[in-house]
């Protein structure tokens, strides 16, 4: 018999207040950032923040959690379907 680990799935929450502050809950892995993007691996998929002047304020990955500052353009989520990739799709 063998044993699973029964570990909870983080849950995936997104608050932005005023565009300007931003918290991701259940983040396992930041991609990538800088001032006008950053791309989170969730437990929802992978998501772009795309903006200006974003900073990351916090990052707790043990707890699933990052906070951004900055203007908030764009909160996407990458599509599942296989159409290429994700720059390419985000890039044209």
């Amino acid at each position: 018999m063998t044993q699973s680990s029964s570990l909870p799935t983080p849950s995936h929450r997104i608050t932005l207040d005023r565009r300007e502050s931003l918290r991701v809950d259940g983040v396992t892995e930041v991609v990538s950032f800088d001032d006008t993007a950053i791309v989170l691996k969730t437990t929802q998929g992978t998501l772009l923040v795309a903006g200006q002047d974003l900073k990351l304020r916090t990052l707790t990955l043990e707890g699933g959690q990052v906070a951004v500052d900055g203007t908030v353009n764009l909160l996407q989520y990458e599509d599942l379907r296989p159409r290429g990739g994700f720059f390419r799709r985000l890039l044209g």
